[in-house]
């Protein structure tokens, strides 16, 4: 992994982290709590492919699962979100570019299920009854309700930031036919096209820039 990559995911990493236990965990919402962590991993694995996604998916889980208050065995949500990581990864486009946000919630949602019941699955291995005594169907329900409600807030950004570290073409414009990951559900998910902004103030300033030399070299001639 290049180094902006490994800095910049180990950042929001551990931004997340300490917004899931300081903030999200305490909010005492009923069935499972949001997963900002799941949606980093989730947000870096849709632009980093799928090795790269096992391999901060497997530092995600293994993070939390020794950040307090932990209370179950260690390497248990690194092996669920390496797991994630991996096939949301290759979810990926090989041309890295998406034209809505329906792909992107379609994958949020099917990675809040499916760590859901990898971890309950997991747990049972080693003993954890707990998801049964609280009910797994409503575990299952309010994690891809309270992931999706949080994802257009947090996924695109992520994405976007991932794009720029990475001095992507398309973290800038989107060329062709299909626009940027990032700026794709930006733009039809959040009502924010950053990324077409930038491209179309960088073509008027190149367009001004033109017709000044044109004008310059008008009068010089006269």
């Amino acid at each position: 992994m290049k180094f902006n990559r490994i800095l910049l995911s180990a950042t929001l990493i551990v931004v997340a982290l300490v917004v899931q236990v300081s903030v999200l965990a305490r909010l005492q919402l009923p069935g499972a709590v949001p997963d900002l962590v799941l949606l980093t991993v989730v947000a870096l694995a849709l632009v980093y492919g799928h090795v790269s996604g096992a391999l901060i998916g497997f530092s995600a889980g293994l993070l939390a699962d020794l950040a307090p208050p932990a209370d179950h065995a260690a390497g248990r949500y690194a092996l669920v979100l390496c797991v994630v990581g991996y096939l949301v990864g290759l979810a990926r486009p090989e041309n890295g570019r998406l034209t809505s946000a329906t792909g992107p919630m379609a994958v949020v949602a099917v990675a809040a299920v499916g760590s859901t019941l990898l971890y309950a699955g997991v747990g049972a291995l080693v003993g954890d009854t707990a998801a049964r005594h609280v009910g797994l169907g409503s575990l299952l329900f309010t994690a891809a309700v309270y992931d999706l409600l949080l994802a257009p807030f947090t996924v695109p950004l992520i994405m976007a930031l991932a794009r720029r570290a990475e001095n992507d073409p398309l973290a800038d414009a989107g060329g062709g036919n299909g626009t940027d990951v990032a700026t794709g559900w930006l733009s039809s998910g959040t009502g924010l096209s950053i990324g077409t902004q930038r491209g179309g103030l960088r073509v008027k300033a190149a367009k001004s820039r033109a017709s000044r030399a044109g004008r310059i070299k008008g009068v010089k001639r006269l």
